[in-house]
Order: C-alpha cells, then structure tokens, then sequence
C-alpha cells in the first residue's frame, strides 16, 4: 500500500493512501460490526481514520477502538466548525470554534491529540489570518500536529498558505475537497467544493497534498443508478449531482478499462484518484468487507496514461 508523507520541517506524518471514512455502521451500538472493519482495515495494511465532530457517534466509535490499541500506530483526521450543530445552521468558522468542536473531538476520541484536523467549510467573508494563526497555535501545543481546509476555493487554500509561510507559522498541509471520477452538476452539499481542472492544474505543479473525500462518487461507477432513474423523485438528491452525458460516458469507458483488467468498474473509478499525478488520498466508505478488499486491491491497480485520459474524456481512443 503506497503512503503519502508530509513533513513541517519538525515532524513528519505518513499516511496510507486508502483512508477509512465514518460510514453507516459506525454506530455505538453496532461495536462487533466496527471492531470487525477497523481490524480488517488494519490487517490490510491501513492506518489513517477520517471523522469529524458533525458525523453523529463517529468519533465516540472511532474512540472506543483506537483505546484497546496503541494510539500511535495510526492517524486521526477530524474536521471542525461545521455550520450545522444542533439546531444551529450558520457560518462557525472561527478560533474560538475550532477550539471548542476540538476539544470535544479529543473528548470522544480518547485522545490527547489528532494528527490532522481540518476545517469542514469556510466563511470566505472572515480571513484567513486568524483562522491561520489558531491552528498554528494549536501545534505549539500539542493537541494538532498537522492541519489542513476542507471544501475551500482554490484562491482561499493559496491565500492561507501564503499567510502560514509569511508569517513564520506552521504550514497548511493539506487540501480536502471532492475529487473523484464523476462530474458534479453542481455541489454535492451546501458549500461543498469539487475539484475542477483549474485545482487539480495546481495540485498537479504543486504537489500540494489532496485528501479527497467521496471519492468512489457514491458508488455511481458501480451501475448504481440508471439514466432511466432520472425522473425517479427519491434519487433526486443523486440525479442533480451526477446525472450527466459525461458520465455516462465515462461509466462506458470505466466498464472497457475493468473488462480489460479483470477488475470491477468502480475499482476503476477509484484508481482514476489514487493514480493522480500529485500526493492523494481517497476516503472511502466502506459497509461490508468485500468493499474494503476491492478498494485495498484497487491500490495496486495500475492505470495507463492513455486510461487515465480516456477516462476524462469519456471516450475511448
């Protein structure tokens, strides 16, 4: 399994590059099943777990399992300042929340720090400075040891990494945004950002660290839906995002790719990501084990430039 290292110049941090993300299951009171994919999940060869304190009891079971095992041996990425906390639905990005939703976090993880968190939106109407200057803070003392802006605008990411490096501060490690396969007609939630070609361009000269979230396009590459579902009202939150001729297209093509390779389609999809030309991670979700062997298999699957260009293009050459 391929691990992406990210280094402050004072410690350094290694990720493998299939992370487990909070799925259904991750539920208190479904522990066998959770104690059951976090062991799997780690006997495969992974080491890094994504959660956040808006995802329900995730933490608290994340918590429970890392504390019958040494904390050290693997990663914890939360995420903070969610505008949805309980009743509240509003902009919360801001030090004082990310302090708060952190110690929280630490709380239901059992833990005394994580190793990256990052914010879960942003607020382009507050600045980055000290948005910049907290994280850093929370270095110094311990309780972070890298840090990184999850579902930000490309202009934002490069502005707070250009106040982190001007400013003799702890560098912004890490980009989280939805990247996968698919071609979204528009966000998959609110204030949520895909990565278009502009940020994968930048990505690509930079060799920024991406840490994609979705990045399996919830399962659309797995013939989940069908064209003809289009006008079916349950699938709408599905059929506004995906729903497209490109798509579909490349649905045609990942099927002549894993045809040729012995693989299923979606393991192609999710190979799209993990062969990117620039440090990635893919969060998956996994529910049964055969999901998370296909996708630990699908790290050893290697796409060819041409593949990987027909994919984009929807169109084989």
């Amino acid at each position: 399994m391929k691990e992406i290292t990210v280094t402050d110049g004072q410690q350094k941090l290694s990720m493998t590059q299939i992370v487990l993300g909070s799925s259904d299951y991750l539920k208190l009171d479904n522990m066998p099943k959770v104690n059951h994919m976090f062991d799997l999940y780690v006997e495969l060869g992974g080491n890094t777990f994504d959660t956040a304190r808006h995802y329900r009891d995730a933490e608290s079971v994340i918590g429970d399992w890392m504390s019958r095992h040494d904390r050290k041996a693997f990663n914890i990425i939360t995420k903070c300042c969610h505008p949805k906390r309980g009743a509240l639905d509003v902009p919360r990005v801001s030090p004082e929340n990310m302090r708060a939703d952190l110690t929280e976090s630490l709380q239901h993880l059992q833990t005394e720090y994580v190793d990256v968190l990052l914010l879960h939106r942003d607020d382009p109407t507050k600045p980055v400075g000290p948005l910049m200057e907290a994280f850093s803070a929370l270095v110094d003392e311990g309780k972070v040891r890298f840090f990184g802006v999850s579902n930000w605008t490309l202009s934002r990411v490069q502005e707070a990494i250009s106040y982190c490096r001007e400013h003799g501060l702890h560098p912004l490690s890490f980009n989280s945004p939805n990247f996968s396969l698919a071609s979204v007609n528009q966000p998959r939630w609110d204030n949520s950002v895909t990565a278009d070609d502009e940020m994968i361009d930048w990505h690509t000269k930079t060799q920024f660290p991406l840490l994609s979230w979705s990045a399996q396009a919830e399962a659309f590459f797995a013939h989940r839906f069908k064209p003809e579902d289009a006008d079916n009202p349950e699938l709408k939150e599905y059929t506004e995002v995906y729903f497209n001729d490109l798509n579909w297209r490349r649905m045609k093509v990942c099927d002549a790719i894993a045809a040729k390779h012995g693989v299923k389609p979606i393991q192609v999809s999710l190979a799209y990501v993990l062969n990117a030309p620039f440090p990635v991670l893919a969060t998956i979700g996994p529910e049964e084990e055969w999901m998370l062997e296909e996708s630990f298999e699908t790290a050893e699957l290697q796409l060819t430039t041409q593949e990987v260009q027909e994919l984009r293009k929807g169109a084989l050459d």
